[in-house]
This record gives structure tokens, C-alpha cells and sequence, in this order.
């Protein structure tokens, strides 16, 4: 009499998209430093790290924070938060910020340099009939104008902002924005960051996570991981090679 064989597990289903982060992840943050070394000889490099880490800061803060007994929000579009985290950075490290270095330096910030990768990797993500989008802090018209100019609108089925929200990343219904758009749960969806406590915010949400670690840098130290990591975005063609 022949044995039953043991049924094998369900092999988990392959995700059904791909949603990017956009700043750091997609489009470089850093790149305004070149900009701002010509404004500020000896600080670009300094100007831009400080900016990008106060940028931040600030959308945690009106994130967790509300105003007076009445709770108000103390929301601010990310094109706001980004101009006062220049005006920080700038004032911190002593510098004199003119109406039109600044003007200037919020130009570039609309069309910071795109990563070399992009392109090869959402034109091979489309091609699979993969849903692709980006799910970021960014307000509408900053990434608008940033997708435009890395002429990436034929490869991005979605591009999400967090501003109809009024709630930043790591907020758990920031990160559902993404799964109601692509009208898949999360466990089927890739989120990718360069941004450990993004990649780290997008994981606990329940998504499959790709950090995007293009500084050789350490992750987060609060027990979890995301599901890959890679040096740039062509790691996330990993998760379709079963």
C-alpha cells in the first residue's frame, strides 16, 4: 500500500506591485549639494545632509504633534517643511540665505538628478505586467514636476502623495494609501526605500520590504528587518525570480 505524500506548502504568491519611495529612493536628495557649493564654497556637501535630516524631522513632528486644547493640526505641505528645513540648515551652520539662493535651491530641489537605474528597472517591471507607482511624502505638484523631469510618466501606474492624507511616513494610513490604489493587500505589494525607517515603517505595515542601502550604512536597531536589501534598485527584480 503506497504512503500518502506529504501535500508541500503553497508557494507564496509573487507580488503584484512595486511602489517607490521618491526622495533618496528614486530621485536624489543629495544632489542639490553641487548647487549648494556653488552658493556656499566649503558647505554644499554639509548644507545638503543638514537640510535633507530637518526635512525629515519636520514631518515627524507634525505628524505626532497637534496645536492648543482644540487639537488642531499643525500639518504642513512637504514643499513648506522642505523650505523650512533650508532655512534651519543654513542658519545652523551659520550661512546667509538670500531670497534668491534660496529661490534657487527650491528650483533644484523640483528636479533633483535621477538615479541611473530607474528607467531599466521600472521598463523591466512593466514589461513582467507589474504594477508600478511611487508612494511618497511629497506633495502632488513636487512630484509632478520631479516624475516629468526624469521622464518616468509612461513607467508609473500611480504616483501617491501623502498630502491628501495630511499625515506623513511612518503613519500606518500613509502606507495604505499604496494597497487601496493597487487593490492588493499588503503582503502582496513591494514598498522599496533607501530610507532604513522607511523601509522599517513600510514593514511593519505588512508590506515586502527592499532597503535600498546606497550609503553602506547600518539598519534600524528595533528588531526587524526588511525582506531584501540591496546596494541599488535592481535588487527588486529579486522578488520575481522564483
Amino acid at each position: 500500500m503506497d504512503k500518502k505524500r506529504p501535500r508541500s506548502a503553497a508557494a507564496p504568491l509573487l507580488p503584484g506591485a512595486v511602489l517607490f519611495d521618491a526622495y533618496g529612493t528614486l530621485f536624489d536628495v543629495y544632489s542639490v549639494g553641487l548647487l549648494a557649493e556653488q552658493l556656499f564654497p566649503g558647505h554644499g556637501q554639509a548644507l545638503g545632509v543638514l537640510w535633507r535630516d530637518k526635512q525629515i524631522e519636520y514631518t515627524r513632528l507634525v505628524t505626532t504633534s497637534k496645536l492648543g486644547a482644540q487639537r488642531e493640526s499643525v500639518y504642513q505641505p512637504f514643499w513648506e517643511l522642505t523650505r523650512a528645513g533650508l532655512r534651519y540648515a543654513c542658519k545652523r551652520l551659520g550661512l546667509t540665505l538670500t531670497l534668491d539662493a534660496e529661490q534657487q535651491l527650491m528650483n533644484q530641489y523640483r528636479h533633483l538628478s535621477a538615479f541611473p537605474e530607474n528607467r531599466e528597472v521600472l521598463q523591466t517591471l512593466k514589461a513582467r505586467g507589474i504594477i508600478t507607482g511611487i508612494l511618497s511624502n511629497g506633495d502632488p505638484e513636487m512630484l509632478g514636476i520631479a516624475v516629468r523631469s526624469a521622464g518616468l510618466e509612461d513607467l508609473l501606474d500611480h504616483v501617491l502623495s501623502v498630502d491628501s492624507l495630511r499625515q506623513y511616513k511612518t503613519h500606518p494610513d500613509a502606507y495604505a494609501l499604496g494597497t487601496e490604489a493597487v487593490g492588493l493587500p499588503a503582503s502582496q505589494v513591494v514598498f522599496v526605500s533607501c530610507n532604513s525607517w522607511d523601509a522599517l515603517g513600510a514593514t511593519w505595515f505588512g508590506y515586502q520590504t527592499l532597503w535600498v542601502n546606497r550609503y553602506n550604512l547600518p539598519f534600524e536597531e528595533l528588531g526587524t528587518q526588511p525582506a531584501r536589501t540591496g546596494s541599488n534598485l535592481r535588487e527588486v527584480l529579486a522578488f520575481f525570480d522564483r
